[in-house]
């Protein structure tokens, strides 16, 4: 329980230290709920997987966009019904042609709309309640699905809780600028000095910590999620709406094998 706590206390000073970004304004507005559900984390069993190189036979996706191809090692046995969602819709072609939605000023960009202004269409396959895991963490190169929704029941309203869901668009995460007063208030912050380095070497969005499910991570293309991230908006829309139509051509589901790494 006190690491839980620990770690609690890590994500809201990170959320405040921060608070003055747009990217974190834009997230809280996305959300609109607080955060109330936590999992129980344990920095003795801790293990950051997405520092890892990719294992013969993991299960990946090749994300092909009109920039370029992004190639995501995926985890299936920290979010099972994500992945599982999001590799069924990868196979059956729902993917093919759908928009870069969002992009935010080089920190992350939101990918698979059905329409350029992020709608999904009809609907459908965006209740997959979310699922959290003191391995993943939001570092340069996560693949998030985005939340849709919080639900909660009269209990839930009256003494707390409630269930996130996501769904089938996805954030793919650049970096925030890593200050030096950035990065001292993480190293001071975090229950976990290696989490603290790993932010500040990869790089990532720390203040996303714990809030959306983590499916995979790239691990080649990242010149890809830079540019993706970094596209010219208008800043008229509910999102930062590129100018130009930049699409996901397909996404292709497969299996790493070690001498396609480049």
């Amino acid at each position: 329980m006190k690491d839980a706590r620990r770690f609690i206390r890590f994500i809201l000073i990170l959320t405040i230290i921060m608070g003055g970004l747009s990217l974190s304004l834009m997230y809280i507005s996305r959300v609109r709920e607080e955060n109330n559900t936590y999992i129980t984390i344990d920095i003795d069993t801790m293990k950051l997987v997405q520092l890892e190189d990719p294992k013969e036979g993991d299960p990946i996706a090749v994300i092909d966009t009109t920039l370029g191809e992004i190639k995501v090692v995926l985890y299936p046995q920290y979010s099972p019904n994500a992945v599982k969602n999001f590799t069924e819709l990868a196979e059956s072609g729902y993917y093919d042609n759908t928009y870069v939605f969002d992009a935010q000023d080089g920190a992350y960009s939101g990918c698979g709309a059905k329409s350029k202004n992020g709608s999904t269409g009809d609907g459908t396959n965006e209740r997959i309640e979310r699922e959290l895991s003191q391995d993943l963490w939001p570092f340069r190169g996560a693949v998030c699905m985005m939340n849709t929704e919080y639900s909660r029941t009269l209990k839930e309203k009256i003494l707390g809780g409630g269930t996130y869901y996501c769904g089938s668009r996805f954030d793919i995460l650049n970096s925030i600028k890593f200050t030096e007063d950035i990065s001292s208030e993480l190293k001071e912050s975090s229950p976990s000095q290696e989490l603290a380095e790993a932010f500040i070497s990869k790089g990532g969005i720390p203040n996303f910590s714990q809030q959306m499910t983590i499916i995979g991570q790239t691990y080649e293309g990242l010149d890809v999620v830079d540019k993706l991230a970094s596209l010219e908006y208008d800043g008229t829309s509910q999102y930062n709406e590129p100018i130009d139509d930049i699409m996901i051509k397909s996404v292709h589901i497969d299996t790493y094998h070690k001498e396609e790494k480049t």
